[in-house]
């Protein structure tokens, strides 16, 4: 690997530390460390891989200079060759990768019988989809009985090739970076070629190849929505791979989770009923970063046993953590508040400090505007330091066309950048290695993704830096102030709910476009299939005949679901002047994020949102350079449809059940850049927009409120700081973020006639977080109460009780009276 400028890793061991050490030197920046974790280094434990293993495979691991593996790689590796499926959570950099990819091409090595598939040319390494691609076709691949097969809907298949493996990712750039891994494992002078022939089938794939993967690959990498909208509905063409599919390999499983996590736990009952139906029983290999109970989890995601592995016994290097709080600044934002330094200012300060020292470094942070945001600022900076160094940092987010992404990621590979501000898209998995650095602008929603992110540095065993820096809302405040809370809990458990009837309903008809369903097939989708099917059946998109449920609509039965609950058509964005196409927005973020007046940015340029057309799914921008953000507000009203259970608070209660949400946006703030400062408010004129959810809420009494010497008129403020609070702390006890969620608080609520306080899930149907909730109320409520309570503010700031997406302008809140009234909550549990 090159560098125009080597980094400390690269020039000596890198000591974080004295990393550390450098960047609090600065006038004032100590006082706003509130916590140093060190974690000391770890020794690793060796293994033998097991016997079945293929000695081609051990002599190409050993090429790459692994002489044995560790003792989770061996111990994932026996149960997947005898056939039991398996999770890995580990550590980043435990080596994950390898403990699946050694069964599996030993497994595949065993089956093959090198096809010809064509004279082949070969593509170059970094780009990371295939290693060659056919450029004519001399004749059809041979059968394993010596003729060629002709399969309906696929034409001439690859008979010949033996085993198969599908590989599925949750971003297109993990799925290139293990493709580029598999392929220099099979070029292995000791695999040879053609033996093994991994690609690439996404969305970026040309159409042209798509056939030859279809024909001749043996490893398939692709991602879930490729596999729901691409390949289950064109199974017969699949036909060859799918009979011969030994292994679905499911990295990453831990962000399977919530709405997103639902659809995809039913995407694979698809795809086992599909393989099924061609003789095929896939074995399941996932891995995981570390989390709570992985095998159940897995079990609940796959459908199928799951036995886990938890010990890692790879060797780290010592981290050294940082919890950072930017300082509070002189100006004042809603209601008189105080208001701190913005993480996005702080981490592109330290972005540019640690660029300037070498250290090759990654900004987590938490939208694609921030990514942007702080690449910019911090190209800005160097550029009066080093004119060479503004073009070794750069923005990674998705949105950006396949050509900008893959430029980017050769970039990263060769060394050539030394910062990178990136959202959650680089967070998986992809090897980065020789970080030394890792920034965290905001708290990224749980502890197994903080944990993740943080993994990305020292991934050569060496030392590693990570800086948490706290946003200015109530659970980073917390944390920052409560480090037990990140480094003495155990991470969460994944939240899923695969029998969330708008999750399943969709998927039955996919399965029923597919292959018709019977009464046989249903309970592999659930309990609550049984139940549905007759539904379908009233609403004409299904219909029943003695051989099962057919699907009767013209169109795609794929199309009535994006199964990344992002809902309806990606909204395009399109320079206005020229008509360029510079990215996509989902359809349910374009309410807040593309809406007229919305400033846009995209590789480091800024535009401002002239027009946001919902019919024609368009936001036409045009280039400017205003000097602030903009953040979309919006109103919401709530109704009961079903309360499911309740617990008895004294005469307080707290409820789960079914609601429906209206919610609108009404209007944008514009922020002053850097400082966060309020120049204004702007009204919008947008339709409101309806949702069917679940929710928990809780209720309390006129009789305790008296006790408690509330006054009415303290009421509103207080239920309404409550509940900015409970959101913002909730994804400590749930493994959701902060916009997955939504609240309302009501003095009076029409259906329960008393003052009441609810928090949503903010997916139809719900997501799995809200129930989180009710079952961890007292935790939860209890962290709520003390975040108010500990803040160092006066009147409330949003640190504590202000909420960043608060329709009503943060007003009326109560920082005293919330104080009081969840004690009193709390006191008659």
């Amino acid at each position: 690997m090159t560098h125009d400028q080597p980094p400390q890793s690269v020039l000596g061991r890198f000591d974080p530390a004295a990393a550390l050490h450098r960047l609090v030197s600065g006038a004032g920046r100590a006082a706003r460390i509130t916590h140093t974790e060190h974690l000391p280094p770890r020794t690793g434990r060796h293994a033998d891989w097991p016997d079945q293993i293929r000695p081609e495979v051990i002599e190409a691991i050993l090429a790459a200079g692994i002489e044995r593996p560790w003792e989770h790689q061996a111990r994932a590796a026996e149960h997947a060759l005898r056939g039991e499926s398996v999770v890995v959570a580990t550590g980043t950099a435990s080596g994950k990768s390898l403990a699946y990819l050694t069964p599996v091409l030993s497994t595949l090595l065993d089956g093959s019988e090198a096809p010809d598939t064509g004279q082949r040319e070969a593509l170059p390494q970094g780009d990371g989809r295939r290693a060659d691609k056919p450029t004519a076709r001399r004749r059809s691949p041979r059968t394993e009985s010596g003729g060629t097969s002709v399969e309906g809907g696929g034409g001439r298949q690859a008979e010949g090739r033996g085993a198969t493996a599908l590989y599925l990712a949750p971003t297109k750039a993990l799925a290139a970076d293990q493709c580029r891994t598999v392929a220099e494992l099979a070029a292995s002078p000791a695999i040879g070629g053609s033996r093994i022939r991994p690609a690439v089938y996404d969305g970026d794939t040309p159409f042209e190849e798509r056939e030859w993967v279809r024909r001749y690959a043996t490893y398939v990498l692709t991602n879930p929505d490729m596999l729901h909208r691409g390949i289950l509905p064109s199974h017969p063409r699949w036909s060859s791979f799918l009979r011969r599919l030994r292994y679905v390999v499911v990295d990453e499983c831990h962000t399977y989770r919530g709405v997103f996590g639902s659809h995809v736990a039913q995407v694979l009952r698809r795809l086992r009923r599909v393989c099924a139906r061609y003789g095929a029983e896939p074995v399941f290999l996932l891995a995981s970063a570390t989390a709570a109970d992985p095998g159940e989890a897995a079990t609940r995601l796959t459908g199928v046993p799951v036995a886990e592995i938890t010990e890692d016994a790879s060797p780290r290097g010592e981290l050294v953590f940082a919890l950072w709080e930017p300082p509070l600044t002189e100006l004042s934002g809603e209601r008189g508040a105080p208001v701190r330094r913005t993480a996005t200012a702080e981490a592109a300060d330290l972005l540019t400090d640690l660029v300037v020292q070498g250290t090759r470094t990654v900004a987590f942070v938490r939208s694609r505007r921030a990514a942007e945001l702080i690449a910019l600022l911090a190209q800005d900076r160097l550029a009066a330091i080093d004119r060479s160094l503004p073009g070794r940092v750069a923005a990674y987010r998705g949105g950006y066309l396949p050509e900008e992404r893959r430029a980017l990621e050769r970039e990263l590979h060769s060394g050539h950048l030394l910062g990178l501000a990136s959202t959650t898209a680089l967070e998986l998995g992809v090897d980065v290695s020789g970080l030394d650095a890792v920034l965290l602008a905001g708290y990224p929603g749980t502890r197994a993704s903080l944990w993740q992110q943080a993994g990305r540095a020292g991934r050569a065993g060496q030392g590693a830096l990570a800086v948490l820096v706290a946003r200015d809302d109530p659970l980073d405040t917390y944390l920052v102030h409560h480090p037990e809370a990140l480094f003495d809990r155990p991470v969460e458990s994944t939240v899923l709910d695969p029998d969330n009837p708008y999750v399943l309903a969709p998927h039955l008809c996919a399965a029923a476009a597919e292959l018709p369903l019977t009464e046989a097939d249903l309970g592999l989708f659930g309990p609550e299939a049984p139940g549905l099917m007759t539904q379908l059946e009233m609403r004409g998109l299904l219909r029943k005949r003695k051989d099962g449920w057919f699907w009767t609509r013209r169109e795609r039965a794929t199309e009535l679901t994006d199964i990344r609950g992002e809902g309806g058509r990606a909204v395009q964005i399109v320079e206005a002047t020229t008509g360029r196409l510079l990215g996509t927005v989902d359809a349910s973020s374009a309410h807040t994020t593309v809406h007229d007046g919305a400033v846009h940015l995209h590789q480091g340029r800024t535009y401002v949102v002239k027009q946001l057309d919902l019919e024609d799914c368009v936001a036409l921008v045009e280039e400017d350079d205003p000097p602030y953000s903009t953040m979309a507000r919006e109103t919401t009203t709530i109704s009961i449809l079903e309360m499911e259970t309740e617990q008895t608070w004294g005469e307080a209660q707290l409820c789960f059940g079914s609601v429906e949400v209206t919610h609108q946006v009404v209007s944008f703030l514009r922020r002053r850049l850097i400082t966060g400062e309020v120049l204004g408010e702007t009204r919008l004129d947008l339709p409101p927009r309806t949702l069917r959810t679940r929710a928990v809420w809780w209720t309390i009494t006129e009789r305790q409120l008296e006790g408690a010497r509330i006054h009415p008129e303290e009421l509103p403020g207080a239920l309404h700081a409550a509940e900015h609070a409970s959101i913002g702390m909730l994804p400590l006890f749930a493994t959701c973020d902060r916009w997955d969620i939504g609240g309302v608080s009501i003095p009076l609520h029409a259906d329960t006639g008393l003052p009441t306080v609810f928090v949503y899930d903010g997916h139809p149907g719900g997501a799995g977080f809200a129930e989180r909730a009710f079952r961890t109320a007292r935790s939860w409520l209890t962290a709520t109460r003390e975040a108010i309570a500990t803040c160092e503010c006066d009147f409330g700031c949003p640190s504590c009780i202000q909420s960043p997406k608060c329709g009503n302008g943060n007003d009326p809140l109560d920082k005293l009276a919330a104080v009081r009234i969840l004690d009193l909550l709390l006191a008659a549990k």
